[in-house]
């Protein structure tokens, strides 16, 4: 648990990326497939502002819970505006839409983001019951979020979590093709100093040189920000041309060897590098050996 709980003072952690796609049981089907344990399905709710009566927020989810940090993958539930948001980012391509940042204190974070001039959501609440070994428990979070359309990578959120064993429940954290960590998300950009410049202004953290691109480095993960040409060379294909736009998680893993069987997969250095699934849209695994 403290590998995913930022230390106090407002440091930074990647918490976990989000997929947005079509039908949560191909997304599974596919996960499965290359050795992920996969959550079961949950719907988020909120509190009602007027009754105080959970209500649906739009989305529901599958996760993928990793020792450190996780992946999620989200499905429309409701039209509410969140939900409507979210069809509309999958209307151009199921994909990598959210990154998530682990923070000790989201309203602090937002107030510090307003402060340094950016547009900012109102901090909200939201929760969705997990089922635990003894029963059930609400996952519980604070979310500051920018505002729609400020990124046009798509959502990103800083969070704090009221309830994190919730989630990080050891049945769900063992893995048969032994991944251990989310180490980054990978972004394609037109532009890389342009998107590093954007994301430095709301980590508070200058990029530094990475390969072909930047890469900016949290208390744990890490965002990487590689040109598009290089991200297409990576993928194998554009994924949206001249935007930039994220593409690819890298994880830390036991023997990835073990799945250099799969379709399309391929070695970059010591990282097996093996595309998506159709489930889940354009985009690329880098398995690196743990």
């Amino acid at each position: 648990m403290p590998r995913n709980l930022p230390a106090a003072g407002q440091p930074i952690r990647l918490d976990h990326s989000g997929h947005f796609v079509a039908d949560a049981q191909a997304a599974r089907a596919e996960l499965e497939a290359l050795g992920f344990t996969v959550t079961p399905y949950s719907a988020q709710v909120q509190p009602d502002p007027v009754t105080g009566e959970p209500r649906l927020t739009g989305t529901g989810n599958i996760c993928v819970m990793l020792p450190e940090g996780y992946l999620e993958f989200l499905v429309h539930t409701a039209d509410t505006p969140i939900g409507l948001e979210f069809l509309s980012a999958l209307g151009r391509r199921a994909g990598l839409h959210l990154a998530a940042f682990a923070v000790d204190d989201a309203e602090a974070r937002h107030a510090l983001l307003e402060a340094a001039g950016l547009e900012m959501r109102p901090v909200v609440h939201f929760e969705r019951e997990v089922a635990t070994e003894t029963g059930h428990e609400k996952a519980a979070f604070s979310v500051a979020r920018l505002a729609a359309g400020t990124m046009p990578e798509g959502r990103i959120q800083f969070l704090t979590h009221h309830n994190a064993s919730a989630l990080w429940q050891s049945r769900w954290t063992n893995h048969a093709n032994g991944a251990k960590s989310l180490d980054a998300i990978l972004v394609s950009s037109p532009d890389p100093e342009e998107t590093a410049a954007r994301f430095a202004r709301t980590f508070g953290r200058s990029p530094e040189p990475f390969g072909s691109g930047l890469r900016i480095s949290l208390e744990r993960g890490a965002l990487e920000i590689l040109p598009e040409a290089a991200a297409t060379d990576l993928v194998g294909r554009v994924v949206e041309a001249g935007r930039s736009v994220f593409v690819g998680l890298r994880l830390a893993m036991h023997e990835p060897a073990a799945l250099a069987h799969r379709p399309g997969a391929r070695w970059v250095g010591d990282a097996l590098v093996l595309p998506f699934g159709p489930a889940l849209g354009p985009g690329v695994w880098v398995f690196d050996p743990a």
